[in-house]
């Protein structure tokens, strides 16, 4: 999507139940990425609140006291508020999980509805409940009855199944449903779960989401991969809020870079290749402490070959990264690319099909 830079405008204010936030800004769940460290930057450069990765409601249940489990629930102080989302198929499996969450240290409990991965679908997850909105609602029902009062609970959904008038009624039937259960706040992606992440997000429908919704609260999800991005869908779809996902994967910065456009000044440039291999350094930093130096290694790869795309010599820069095979071998990809400081590139050209949902491990 070409977006063209708007003027300024007074920036919707956003809350989660009774939980307010600095800005309307957000760091959306991500399968695989959106650990404990990720979050971390996210929150100290601008999300005003961000999401763990989708997890199956029984594997939080019953996760035990295996370290690298438990990493994939932590929580660091200086991120709150921050939310917890799940994914299951049996009403019965997500009490448990919720109440796991909340002991845990999250804020929030988010239920995804949304993700469209082939195997999630088949074992009837995610996506798949949006045709089923007696069991959704059930879902839903059960995780608030579950949870503390003041802890909010929340919803990601797409549009539907598909663009037929059933998948749209189921839609609204759900939407209206989990309302009327107490969600605090719904994320709508604006593709259908058959769409995965091909074409277009439709804004329009997220307009007509919000209409409709009127002073319920509503984030608007989909083709975010700029800050000029995120404040056009606030503007043109009238949205509570922004959940930014596959576009801030090794780009923090654009939580900062949105907030700058949204207070009216000059847009930030990409970061420099120094401001970058800070960011990297930081990155690696954070992941080692959660979880340890050889598992962070290995984890640290796929953060960084997403860095890339902002240095000015992208694809050798991702080759070398994904080449990195021992912890050494970062500090020679950083002193041969990141040494000499520059401009960077500005990644939104470079978008790929990184899903923002799996729940692994089974």
């Amino acid at each position: 999507m070409t977006v063209t830079m708007l003027a300024p405008f007074q920036a919707p204010t956003l809350s989660i139940g009774g939980i307010p936030l600095a800005s309307p800004v957000v760091q959306a769940a991500l399968s695989g990425y959106s650990d404990r460290a990720m979050r971390v930057l996210a929150r100290r450069y601008g999300a005003a609140y961000s999401l763990g990765e989708v997890l199956l409601d029984r594997f939080v249940a019953e996760v035990g006291r295996n370290k690298r489990n438990l990493a994939r629930i932590a929580v660091s102080p200086e991120e709150h508020p921050v939310g917890g989302q799940l994914m299951g198929s049996n009403p019965d499996d997500f009490p448990p999980a919720a109440r796991r969450l909340v002991a845990e240290g999250f804020d929030v409990i988010d239920i995804n509805f949304g993700c469209p991965v082939k195997k999630v679908l088949g074992r009837c997850r995610g996506g798949y409940l949006l045709s089923v909105p007696e069991t959704a609602i059930e879902i839903v029902s059960r995780v608030r009855e579950a949870v503390p009062p003041e802890v909010p609970v929340t919803l990601k959904m797409r549009r539907g199944i598909d663009d037929s008038q059933e998948s749209a009624d189921k839609f609204w039937t759900i939407f209206d449903g989990a309302f009327a259960q107490g969600v605090a706040a719904i994320t709508v992606h604006g593709r259908t779960v058959q769409q995965k992440y091909v074409g277009p997000s439709n804004w329009e429908f997220l307009a007509a989401v919000k209409q409709h919704a009127g002073s319920r609260t509503v984030i608007g999800s989909g083709d975010l991969f700029s800050a000029e991005a995120c404040v056009a869908m606030l503007r043109q779809t009238g949205v509570d809020g922004v959940s930014i996902a596959r576009g801030a994967i090794g780009n923090p910065w654009i939580f900062r870079q949105t907030l700058r456009l949204l207070a009216g000044e000059q847009p930030l440039p990409p970061p420099t290749i120094h401001e970058q291999a800070d960011m990297l350094r930081e990155h690696f930093q954070l992941a080692e402490e959660l979880h340890g130096a050889d598992l962070a290694g290995r984890l640290m790869r796929k953060f960084a070959i997403k860095y890339a795309r902002l240095h000015p010599e992208y694809l050798p820069v991702r080759t070398a990264f994904v080449d990195v095979k021992v912890n050494a071998s970062w500090s020679d990809v950083l002193a041969r690319y990141y040494a000499e400081d520059g401009p960077g590139r500005d990644p939104a050209a470079d978008i790929d099909e990184t899903t923002e949902c799996s729940a692994e491990p089974e």
